[in-house]
């Protein structure tokens, strides 16, 4: 056989799972400054390499990081509004509506409210000619660099704003498309609503790479993540109808999903529209690879999410209630990865192969080299040939107690059947009185080469810091966690996991030099 496309993953290291929207502060959501920058102080502390997040696109009903109006812009609220008053763009006094939401969870509804009212007075303010912002570049430099997905995004989200909200599948005909708007009276009507959604991604990306050249200083890498779909209602969509499964009128023919198993008799139904592969791999797979290139201009490495829809993915007829009317279809398979690794050889990805695994997926993995997943929680209550328990685990992994779909491992341990709860113990050798730590304990300790641990473990929270329950539209995505509550692990645990870290070969090189 031949060798993988990417044997990246060669070191063992730890690192933290914690979405950017769940970081503390005063305005409402976390933002990419000071919280951001102590939570990697901590990482570094505490012998950790890595910080995972989920995906950082802008996001629409449902708040789902996993449905995002582009595939290439960041989630505005996310930027830090604190240098904005420091540029004279906003005063103090105007970020009050803010400091008034909740500081434990994040009140969407409040948000939206509040947020863009405030953002817009910061880009009216702007004075384009004055190129930049002190310390964040060239304003001029960076539309031109990022024109291609930039004009298109500034333009959906401008003429969504326009026509009160609704997905571009309800906009006038002259305009569902970009090819259409561009020759439409709207570009010069949306010039100035266009031009404020072009400062604002230059606001996100600058105090992006301020945050990931910090990180990089501290010794610390940014774990990100790639949906393998985009939702209907995205200006990648809009933009590139070609490039999915629509009907001359831009309707979906097939929406993506998975089959019916034991946990879900009906199925799920995403709804996602499914890519065109013919005619993805006639442009040599061009706007993945731009996709990825972009990804890894945020990121030292990405994760793909759903990575068996490369080789097969659940093809669902549009218009159906549930999935169980799919069927499998054939995806580019390894075919689309030689293409990844002839563009970017060096690319560091992470196979996200949770779910129904077949041979061919398994086979396409290993050809791949891709590093995969293994969820501890998902290990116990059955035989000693689960997958997941940590006797069975391959080197070439990244092993998790939970990921963002998970309830917290306390949450879990509480809620579960007292004959798994057996297992755990049986197996770890542990009373159950922390099974968290029995399972930070137990990554650290495994053969996987990267062990992650959801913040909210370290924490010791239940079920109340669950961040995601899938299937549920609503009510996600909401927690936060406390400054004081980082204060405490930080001075309680740092130096205990640093030397778990020592103990089990995690620590980042220049940690064990020291």
């Amino acid at each position: 056989m031949s060798d993988p496309l990417f044997p990246w993953l060669t070191s063992r290291h730890a690192g933290v799972l914690l979405h950017p929207t769940s970081l503390p502060g005063d305005l409402g959501i976390g933002k990419l400054g000071r919280e951001a920058r102590r939570l990697i102080d901590f990482l570094s502390a505490a012998g950790m390499r890595y910080w995972q997040l989920c995906p950082m696109g802008p996001t629409g009903f449902g708040d789902s990081p996993y449905q995002c109006f582009s595939a290439f812009a960041g989630n505005p609220y996310l930027i830090d509004l604190y240098p904005l008053v420091g540029f004279g763009l906003l005063k103090d006094d105007e970020l009050k509506p803010l400091r008034r939401l909740p500081a434990n969870h994040v009140d969407y509804g409040e948000l939206y409210q509040r947020f863009w009212p405030i953002l817009d007075l910061a880009c009216e303010r702007f004075d384009g000619a004055a190129d930049g912002l002190p310390g964040y570049g060239s304003y001029v430099e960076f539309c031109k660099r990022e024109e291609e997905w930039l004009s298109p995004y500034a333009a959906f989200t401008a003429c969504k704003a326009h026509f009160g909200g609704k997905p571009w599948s309800e906009w006038p005909k002259k305009v569902r498309s970009y090819a259409a708007f561009q020759k439409s009276d709207l570009p010069g009507k949306l010039k100035a609503q266009i031009e404020a959604v072009r400062f604002t991604q230059y606001l996100f990306f600058s105090q992006w790479g301020e945050l990931r050249s910090y990180a990089a200083d501290k010794g610390v890498e940014i774990i990100g993540d790639i949906p393998i779909f985009v939702a209907f209602d995205s200006a990648d969509v809009w933009s590139r109808p070609e490039l999915f499964q629509l009907d001359a009128s831009g309707q979906p023919t097939a929406v993506a999903g998975v089959p019916p198993d034991y946990f879900s008799p009906l199925g799920q139904l995403w709804g996602n529209p499914l890519f065109n592969w013919d005619a993805l791999k006639a442009e040599g797979y061009a706007w993945w690879l731009k996709r990825l290139e972009a990804n890894f201009a945020l990121y030292d490495v990405v994760r793909l999410d759903h990575f068996r829809g490369f080789e097969t993915y659940w093809a669902i007829p549009a218009g159906a209630k549930d999935a169980r009317g799919g069927e499998w279809k054939p995806g580019p398979a390894l075919d689309f990865f030689k293409a990844v690794q002839k563009a970017m050889p060096e690319a560091k990805l992470i196979a996200e192969d949770l779910g129904e695994i077949t041979p061919a997926v398994r086979e396409m993995h290993k050809a791949t080299g891709l590093p995969g997943m293994a969820i501890l929680q998902f290990a116990f209550g059955s035989g000693s040939d689960n997958l997941y328990l940590p006797h069975n685990l391959d080197r070439n992994s990244a092993i998790y107690p939970g990921v963002h779909d998970n309830d917290t491992t306390l949450g879990w341990y509480r809620s579960v059947d007292g004959r798994t709860q057996d297992h755990f113990r049986r197996y770890f050798g542990v009373d159950g009185s922390v099974p968290q730590w029995d399972c930070i304990r137990a990554a650290y300790r495994s053969v996987s080469r990267l062990a992650i641990i959801p913040l909210q473990d370290l924490f010791n929270l239940g079920s109340e810091a669950r961040l995601n329950r899938p299937g549920e539209a609503i009510g996600n995505w909401q927690w936060r966690y406390g400054s004081t509550q980082l204060d405490a692990l930080w001075r309680e645990s740092a130096a205990y996991l640093r030397s778990l870290g020592d103990l089990f070969g995690r620590l980042p090189e220049e940690s064990e030099e020291e």
